[in-house]
């Protein structure tokens, strides 16, 4: 049976036409937006027809005025908090007709020229993006960039279009049920410096414990990870410079998981010696050894909602920024209780 000849790729008409592919993508599918000469569109329908080049049904799909497309870009999906993100997202933008695309987005491995490429050429109708950065430069392609976007879970100043939650109401919420228990020595792990909403997170913790008129209310920051959580449990548990720490307050769920493994490393015990409570609720947090304490977040509408926000954007409507009216909810387990009283038991 003879071989069939290679399918002509979009790249073979760029080279044969002298252009870009982007400028290929866009002149083979009428955008009228692009600042092309004749002659030169007639150079790239030229090269396609001699080549033979069809588009991918589904690239053609995507290609469309209309994609009915969202792309969710999320930082990690080692972090599960942004799995019950973007299963929040994925079924709201199926009820409203689109399809919803992932992208993972980390240190060492930033959005990279491809899905730079889905955001100039048009190939989706909107952006989810929750891995905003100070300096990511998916910040620049979009300034020069008409795709409808919205910022979750994330606050870029200015843009006003940012959707989150109370994350400052969190801290309240696990201060002062550490605070009724009796702790007045709590530490607190941070997200990374620079990082919403670690960062407001952060800032409401401070503020609150001087509220409370806490005796102490240290601050480590490590990443939104199991080995970030563990070395910041460490860095606080030395003491030295503030009172014994008696409780920590996390800003995830897995550097909980690594601060509780840290405490049992160094001989103490949860919580007759070190209570701790963590930031957003899955289903793992019960089954751990104690079961933890959190502060549950509206993590799922948080991703209903931005997805309300993107459409409503592609639309038409005036963007602005969006806080999900859901207020964080304390799930009291096994992982908190009264401090030990100074040689004794709690």
């Amino acid at each position: 049976m003879p071989e069939q000849p290679a399918r002509a790729r979009l790249v073979d008409v760029a080279h044969a036409a002298g252009v870009s592919k982007a400028t290929v993508s866009k002149v083979l599918n009428g955008r009228q937006d692009l600042s092309v000469r004749p002659e030169t569109r007639r150079r790239v329908h030229e090269a396609a027809e001699a080549l033979g080049y069809r588009p991918h049904s589904g690239a053609r799909a995507l290609a469309g005025a209309s994609t009915h497309a969202l792309a969710l870009l999320v930082p990690s999906l080692a972090n599960p908090t942004y799995v019950t993100i973007a299963r929040g997202a994925y079924q709201r933008a199926r009820e409203l007709g689109y399809l919803s695309l992932l992208a993972e987005d980390f240190d060492g491995q930033e959005a990279d020229e491809s899905f730079n490429d889905l955001v100039r050429e048009g190939r989706v109708d909107g952006l989810l993006i929750a891995s905003a950065r100070p300096g990511h430069p998916l910040l620049d392609t979009l300034d020069r960039s008409p795709v409808p976007h919205v910022f979750l879970n994330r606050s870029v100043p200015g843009s006003e279009r940012n959707v989150t939650m109370d994350v400052a109401r969190s801290s309240v919420t696990a201060l002062d049920h550490l605070h009724g228990l009796g702790h007045d020595s709590v530490g607190h792990i941070a997200g990374p410096p620079g990082i919403t909403p670690g960062e407001v997170r952060k800032e409401a913790f401070l503020r609150h414990a001087a509220e409370l008129g806490l005796r102490a209310a240290p601050v480590a920051s490590g990443d939104f990870t199991e080995d970030g959580g563990g070395s910041a449990a460490r860095e606080l548990l030395r003491g030295g410079a503030h009172p014994p720490v008696t409780a920590l307050y996390t800003s995830s769920l897995a550097q909980a998981i690594g601060a509780m493994a840290a405490i049992r490393a160094l001989g103490l015990r949860i919580p007759e010696d070190v209570s701790v409570i963590g930031n957003d609720d899955l289903p793992v947090a019960a089954h751990l050894h104690p079961p933890l304490t959190t502060v549950a977040m509206p993590l799922y509408e948080l991703g209903t909602a931005a997805v309300d926000a993107l459409v409503a954007t592609i639309e038409g409507a005036p963007v602005g920024d969006v806080v999900v009216p859901t207020e964080p909810r304390l799930v009291l387990r096994g992982s908190t209780a009264r401090p030990a009283e100074p040689g004794g038991t709690s």
